[in-house]
């Protein structure tokens, strides 16, 4: 009978290739290890210059002993006492937390979910068109240099003091950084895929999900950053007007007007936590679609 016969390139070709898949499986668990490594330390690195920022402030508090310069210990304690000593079944947040913390974080979360909405609605609908994109840029430009706490006058005149004045202040201040870079997002997508897409008579749908969006991403994120920054901003501002009777904002005019400087340092210390944690998240949003949207072809 006749033998298959073996073509001898393929009889030598086989270990090598084994060989070289074997290098680059190796060499890829090499690579990832010193990149695990390098993450790791930067988060050390990171989280000992603020433990040695707070070590500084601790010793210069304690050898200046004024009040109105309280070591961050103090502060810290007093912090837990007023608002995160509660029941574990409320998460530790005592009545204070909830009358003070959650208030403020329902206005922040609503001014910046309409802008955040509005903004990419309205900037990949302008964006879209070069012709539009120039006729409403000057617009744009001129609405994003307004100063955001002069507007609270007008929203207080049109709306009275109150939670709707608060929300509407939110988001329209913040919807510009949004609205601007989903835009200029938009407008800056690779003119060769739209060609393509052309080509392929993919729907306008289909040109916003697989093309439009993914290239605006980026921008839109940036937008999105400004914008948290400037709701937090506006949500302290507009709780530090009369007719109040919630907020971080109001909690630190309250204690300003009875002297209770360690309140007053809680709150501060409160709002750039809270300030870091929801920039953190929305950077570990940002890493997931955006590494997604850098990955999606036509």
């Amino acid at each position: 009978m006749n033998q298959p016969r073996t073509n001898a390139s393929d009889t030598a070709g086989r270990p090598g290739r084994r060989a070289t898949a074997l290098r680059q499986a190796l060499g890829s668990a090499f690579v990832r290890r010193p990149l695990a490594r390098s993450v790791v330390r930067h988060a050390l690195l990171r989280w000992f210059v603020l433990a040695l920022a707070v070590a500084v402030w601790q010793l210069v508090a304690r050898a200046h002993g004024s009040v109105y310069f309280p070591p961050p210990a103090e502060i810290a304690g007093h912090a837990r006492d007023l608002w995160f000593s509660g029941p574990a079944g409320h998460l530790f947040l005592t009545e204070a937390a909830v009358a003070d913390i959650l208030p403020s974080l329902g206005r922040m979360a609503a001014g910046f979910g309409i802008a955040a909405v509005a903004g990419i609605a309205l900037g990949v609908a302008i964006g879209r068109s070069r012709r539009v994109y120039a006729l409403c840029d000057p617009v744009l430009q001129f609405a994003r240099a307004v100063p955001p706490p002069a507007l609270v006058p007008v929203f207080v005149v049109i709306l009275d003091f109150g939670t709707p004045m608060q929300i509407a202040s939110i988001a329209f201040s913040a919807v510009w950084p949004v609205l601007i870079n989903t835009a200029d997002g938009a407008g800056n997508t690779d003119p060769l895929r739209l060609e393509v897409a052309a080509v392929l008579r993919l729907t306008p749908a289909e040109r916003l999900r697989f093309l439009i969006l993914p290239s605006a991403l980026p921008r839109i994120f940036a937008g999105l950053r400004l914008s948290l920054s400037l709701s937090l901003i506006l949500m302290v501002f507009s709780e530090l007007l009369p007719g109040t009777a919630n907020g971080i904002g109001f909690t630190l005019t309250d204690a300003q007007s009875r002297s209770d400087l360690l309140t007053v340092w809680a709150a501060l210390v409160l709002l750039g936590a809270l300030g870091h944690l929801l920039n953190t998240g929305l950077l570990a949003v940002e890493k997931r679609l955006v590494g997604k949207g850098r990955t999606t072809t036509v």
